[in-house]
């Protein structure tokens, strides 16, 4: 049976695409790393509703490299396993067992979860893992000083991006692959080491020149008061971003982030965003729309379109 429309619901819909129009000429063919936290893939509802707009993005043309997390399904893991997590300024601890535990998680049951979401939705997805033909090269990491800790603090079995070959995933995207990406990787020796998916996702963006890194997290963006949903900063530039880390106002899970998108930035990437995958349509919003759905960060103001600048307006930006 043929869906009937009304006249109204046609005007929006033209309209739509009308305002969609130049972002699709803008990005097409252009390259965006996308990363996706854990917790998107808590459900086959959550996986699928963020996928589909991944899948979108790729059949418009746009060059996708898709970077998991796997945070929440680990903790539960060793929950079950018997075994602690312990979190760091944002980033976890891997000891031994630990590191068994992210290994299934994150080469296993999310990477195939995407994969297998991907197929559903007739997207040419491959599965790849930091370790995969020396994608990520990295090294352990040593003992570090944390802020406000006596003691450097160890963080086991995990690894500092030494470098990234991206010749990896151009071959594939040149092929038409969407690569799905594990942030699991090993040294030169072969020892696997757990990496930030988030430092990850930045290293790779980097690397292929992105013109976007969006990182997909359950909180709305970034926020002035970490405490207060309501105040989402839409815009802001890396001085802005320094500004609210260095008063403590992110959140102890944002500031890896923080630290991958100053990475990002400062590496060349154009634009870095941070959305919510439980704003619905969040990721399509956020890159069709001036508007947009969570925060968008850049390295300097000046480098703003007009049409952003106008959006901007009122915002953290304007006394950055």
């Amino acid at each position: 049976m043929t869906n009937v429309i009304s006249e109204t619901e046609r005007a929006i819909v033209v309209t739509a695409l009308k305002q969609a129009t130049p972002y699709i000429r803008m990005y097409k063919g252009k390259t965006f790393v996308l990363k996706g936290g854990g917790a998107i893939f808590a459900s086959h509802a959550s996986t699928r509703a963020f996928l589909e707009q991944v899948a979108l993005l790729h059949q418009l043309g746009v060059r996708i490299v898709f970077v998991h997390g796997g945070g929440p399904q680990s903790t539960e893991l060793g929950k079950a396993l018997g075994l602690d997590t312990q979190i760091v300024d944002g980033r976890r601890v891997t000891d031994e067992q630990s590191l068994e535990v992210m290994t299934m998680v994150l080469n296993g049951l999310i990477n195939t979860r995407v994969l297998a979401a991907c197929r559903d939705l007739d997207v040419p997805a491959i599965g790849i893992s930091g370790v995969d033909a020396g994608l990520i090269r990295a090294s352990k990491r040593p003992p570090v000083v944390m802020s406000e800790r006596e003691e450097p603090v160890d963080f086991g079995f995990v690894g500092d991006i030494e470098g990234v070959d991206v010749n990896v995933l151009e071959k594939q995207i040149d092929l038409g692959f969407l690569p799905v990406v594990s942030p699991l990787s090993a040294d030169s020796s072969g020892t696997l080491l757990n990496i930030n998916a988030d430092t990850v996702a930045a290293a790779i963006a980097v690397g292929l020149k992105a013109e976007k890194l969006v990182l997909a997290t359950a909180a709305p963006g970034i926020l002035e008061d970490a405490h207060d949903p309501d105040s989402l900063v839409s815009y802001l530039d890396l001085d802005g971003l320094r500004r609210l880390r260095d008063s403590g106002s992110l959140s102890e899970g944002m500031m890896p982030k923080a630290s991958a998108i100053e990475s990002a930035l400062e590496g060349g990437v154009n634009r870095v965003h941070i959305i919510s995958f439980n704003e619905p349509d969040s990721l399509l919003l956020e890159v069709f729309t001036n508007e947009g759905r969570g925060t968008m960060v850049v390295e300097r103001t000046e480098s703003l379109k007009p049409e952003e600048r106008l959006v901007a307006t009122g915002s953290y930006m304007e006394d950055s």
